[in-house]
């Protein structure tokens, strides 16, 4: 059975890109596989985080994830920090990354420009290699953006398995192309974004009913009037996306019914659908966040299985490596 690994970040609020381009993607895969789900906290504090706020977001994130498909019986759920494991192999991992290979990050050029350079900033890169590779995984199932870092996640692993024998997949990456990138609603030019200024941009998982209904109203469209098979800009284009992806059918298909339409109508036709699946997805989250007992239960069974199997990984990497002992002297 193939390993299927992929995270998020417990940062910001989950928002509808989130959705379709990873936790839904997620879902469509925990049956057939060994489906492992991680809260990447330590690459959220690469940039200014509130303690208080990243601790609630761990269990808003994981309650999510819940809510959204993620079957705790058939995947495993953990939170980054709580398996050191994850940090051993990326400074083992550090020591044969090219400082070039991280300088032609462009996650690194974008977030120090905004937030100021830092060493975490610069080398999260190879900790989400280690993430990855730690349990021999076979996909990785993530946008088109983030598919320039497993990309080094195999580079790592080719380079790691050449010097010291082989020990590591080569993790390959799964990308719903009309689906990897969800743009914003304001400016459909920018991904949809968790820290983006304009808070119309992006339709979040907990937003209200109104709150939804309103940023779809104001999406931003260009000067044509009705749905035809050109897709029109960028805009009408991506909310075609994003209805496409709700009615989980193809982009041809949706043009083909919505042909016709005018935008107006279509966006109400688009509310309804997103205002139908969150509500769905909202009343599940709100149960599962208020049993405190159930998702810490679901996080601490996450955690031992992901030590557990992970362990085995760093034990052939020691020795690899030659770090430790392999026997006490008397």
């Amino acid at each position: 059975m193939k390993t299927i690994f992929s995270g998020v970040q417990p940062s910001g609020d989950l928002h509808i890109g989130n959705y379709i381009g990873a936790l839904s993607q997620w879902v469509s895969l925990q049956d057939n596989s060994e489906a492992i789900f991680c809260l990447v906290d330590l690459h959220t504090i690469t940039v200014p985080q509130d303690p208080k706020i990243l601790r609630e977001k761990i269990l808003e994130v994981a309650a999510l994830y819940i809510a959204c498909g993620i079957d705790p019986k058939k995947a495993h759920i953990f939170v980054q920090s709580e398996n050191p494991n994850h940090t051993q192999l990326g400074w083992v991992l550090n020591t044969i990354t090219p400082f070039g290979s991280l300088e032609r990050m462009t996650q690194f050029k974008d977030k120090s420009q905004k937030y100021g350079e830092n060493a975490g900033l610069f080398t999260y890169p190879v900790l989400m290699a280690a993430d990855i590779l730690l349990y021999l995984t076979d996909e990785v199932p993530v946008g088109q953006d983030q598919k320039q870092h497993v990309e080094l996640a195999r580079d790592l692993a080719e380079k790691f398995n050449s010097k010291f024998g082989p020990t590591f997949k080569l993790p390959v990456p799964v990308i719903q192309k009309e689906t990897s990138r969800i743009m914003s609603l304001q400016k459909p030019t920018s991904k949809m974004s968790k820290s983006d200024s304009n808070k119309n941009g992006a339709i979040f998982l907990l937003d209200s009913k109104d709150l939804i209904r309103q940023k779809i109203a104001k999406a931003v469209t260009d000067s044509g009037s009705y749905i035809s098979k050109d897709k029109g800009s960028e805009g009408i284009s991506n909310l075609l996306v994003i209805y496409s992806s709700f009615k989980n059918q193809s982009l041809e298909r949706s043009i083909s019914e919505l042909e016709g339409k005018s935008y107006s109508e279509f966006k109400s036709l688009l509310a309804d659908l997103v205002v139908s699946d969150l509500s769905k997805i909202q009343e599940k989250y709100n149960e599962i966040r208020t049993d405190e007992k159930y998702l810490t239960q679901v996080l601490d069974e996450g955690r031992d299985f992901a030590i557990e199997k992970s362990n085995q990984t760093m034990k052939a990497v020691i020795s690899a490596v030659g770090l430790g002992r392999t026997a006490t002297s008397h």
